[in-house]
């Protein structure tokens, strides 16, 4: 691209005007901003001190270098110690040229041998999939395709969290107080099923606690021994003795569970390379354990239990191995962090889990670390914040979370509610408008939760995220549903795509508004590096929004189909097409489907 040129060009301009080595310059190029005049922009102060002159005089003396040497460069402009670039036409009608007609414009073909690994949604099989969930799933489905468009292999992978403590306590739950109840005498949604469950044990263990308290006993006592959370640690007990009622009354309430979780996804509309189960990885990450205490890495305790002291890496003592011989969360990510560089071999561990893991994810790489594992450093932990909604934060053991299912609904609801008052669905029949208001629906919950930084809590508004208007997933998708309209209306006017792909004999002066989405469109290639890089897929939500922003500019300012010059139709046309290749591409970098009329 051009932007690797000039930064070239402008090296040689100062290596040459003030007589230093080049290879000791590092060029920062910026996009202009919208205000000023110009299509990059770099800032001259740090040359001043080899050029021994003013900002205004050494930008001024690059600038005129890049004229005389740079074919591209047409002219420039100085503001203080800012220089502002302007290339010339010609470069731009070639790279349209060049591009419109590009279905697959900006997108990288995956290459080389070690995948990146992204791990995202780890569900627990104690309840259903919930709105935390949600964000999970975008964020790693999301950041796997802009991985692999930015040219990286990539297995995207699901550990669900299958066994342990939590999912005992809807086992136990649903044995003292279900009554044979299955999703098909209820009618309920398996996962939903065993999250009632979960709920109850909850209720119960509650009361349990107060009960033991009303007696005189510590609120923390209370907790370790009250009679539901004792039965509940025998029962895990007995699963990891592979007692054979305990493990046939987990796989049948798994299996419920599995199956509810397979709706989810394929309404949301992720999936996966590989699934594992910590039921089958634990049992590696006690031979681990058990390879750190032959080491002389890890400690067993007189108890039994087995421990590792980080106090010299500036943390603390970390449990490896309960003393009744259980393992702990950090057992089976040992275990499941060696199966994965067995299998693949990666270049990179991404790991997509909450803010509340950043500690257990910096004792994992530790722990790998000391246990001679020099692919720890290839662990990274992509920390997102938490979301929240109006009314507050999730609760899933007291029934309060707002579940995936039900959030999925209510979004095509409101966005056939939204689309009906605006008179956006009266063309279409039935199957159609129920088809359309789905992925408005999913475009504005996917959109809204990923034009959010990573990092950053959220406050999740579906009505706001419905707008068809501002910075929403519905302004893009419309845009895009526009851009197909126009092309439509080209056709039915005769005019064929050969028409508007052929611009080499184009003269006339490219007005602002084209300039502006060319200049977006050559931005594509180097926003999903950008993303890659940040691991944050809200830079190419913003970037989309921009770019649509910019065009609905352009379509508002400039005449497209009823420009009487042929070539400057065909030319905007051309630009028309390749914008709405270009935000369909973002789009699906996002998981985010765009209709074709609206």
């Amino acid at each position: 691209m051009v932007e690797a040129r000039l930064s070239a060009a402008i090296s040689e301009a100062i290596a040459s005007l003030y007589s230093i080595d080049r290879e000791s310059l590092q060029i920062q190029l910026q996009k202009t901003r919208r205000e000023f005049e110009g299509d990059f922009t770099v800032v001259v102060f740090p040359y001043t001190r080899v050029s021994k002159k003013s900002p205004e005089i050494t930008a001024s003396e690059i600038g005129d270098y890049l004229c005389s040497h740079m074919p591209e460069v047409e002219s420039f402009n100085v503001i203080k110690g800012f220089l502002n670039i302007s290339l010339k036409s010609f470069y731009w009608i070639t790279f349209l040229q060049e591009n419109c007609s590009n279905i697959s414009y900006g997108l990288k073909a995956p290459a080389g041998d070690s995948p990146v690994v992204v791990e995202f949604s780890s569900p627990n099989t104690n309840k259903p999939l919930h709105l935390g969930h949600i964000r999970n799933n975008l964020l790693g489905f999301s950041l796997s395709r802009i991985l692999e468009a930015s040219g990286n292999k990539v297995a995207r992978v699901n550990l669900v969290n299958d066994r342990g403590i939590h999912i005992c306590k809807s086992m136990l739950a649903w044995q003292k107080w279900g009554n044979g109840e299955t999703p098909e005498t209820s009618g309920t949604k398996g996962d939903h099923l065993v999250g009632k469950y979960y709920v109850i044990f909850d209720q119960h263990y509650k009361n349990e606690i107060a009960e033991l308290v009303a007696s005189g006993i510590e609120p923390e006592e209370a907790a370790k021994k009250a009679p539901l959370i004792l039965e509940a640690q025998q029962m895990l007990r007995k699963w990891e003795a592979h007692d054979p009622e305990t493990i046939r009354l987990w796989e049948m309430m798994n299996r419920w569970v599995y199956d509810g979780f397979d709706i989810t996804y394929k309404t949301l509309g992720i999936d996966f390379d590989k699934i594992y189960y910590e039921s089958r990885t634990y049992l590696l990450g006690k031979s681990l354990v058990n390879e750190g205490i032959e080491k002389g890495v890890f400690t067993k305790r007189s108890d039994g239990s087995v421990w590792i002291d980080l106090t010299p890496d500036g943390l603390d003592e970390k449990l490896l191995l309960r003393s009744d011989g259980t393992s702990v969360y950090m057992t089976q990510d040992m275990g499941t962090a060696r199966q994965r560089y067995d299998e693949y071999n990666p270049s990179q561990l991404i790991y997509v889990v909450g803010n509340e893991q950043e500690y257990h994810f910096n004792v994992l790489k530790l722990v790998l670390k000391h246990l001679g594992c020099s692919w720890s450093d290839a662990i990274y932990h992509l920390s997102y914040g938490m979301v929240e909604l109006p009314h507050g934060k999730m609760k899933s053991r007291e029934g309060t979370v707002v579940d995936a299912d039900d959030l999925m609904q209510e979004m095509f609801e409101t966005a056939e509610r939204m689309a009906r008052e605006l008179g956006k669905l009266e063309s279409f029949d039935g199957d159609e408008a129920e088809k359309l208001y789905r992925i408005i629906g999913l475009g504005a919950l996917k959109y809204f939760i990923l034009k959010v930084d990573p990092k950053k809590n959220m406050l999740f508004n579906p009505e706001e995220s419905v707008d068809f208007n501002g910075n929403t997933g519905p302004f893009i998708q419309y845009t895009y549903a526009r851009i197909q309209s126009v092309m439509r209306k080209a056709l039915e006017l005769g005019i064929n795509s050969d028409q508007h792909h052929d611009f080499s004999d184009y003269t006339a002066k490219i007005a602002p508004q084209e300039k502006e989405v060319l200049r977006f469109l050559h931005d594509f290639p180097s926003t999903i590096s950008l993303a890659a890089e940040m691991h944050s897929p809200a830079v190419i939500a913003n970037y989309a929004y921009e770019l649509a922003g910019a065009y609905n500019r352009f379509y508002h300012d400039i005449t497209i189909l009823k420009e009487e010059d042929e070539a400057v139709r065909n030319f905007r046309l051309g630009l028309c097409n390749f914008a709405g290749n270009v935000i369909s591409n973002a789009m699906w970098l996002l998981g985010i489907e765009v209709p074709e009329r609206m």
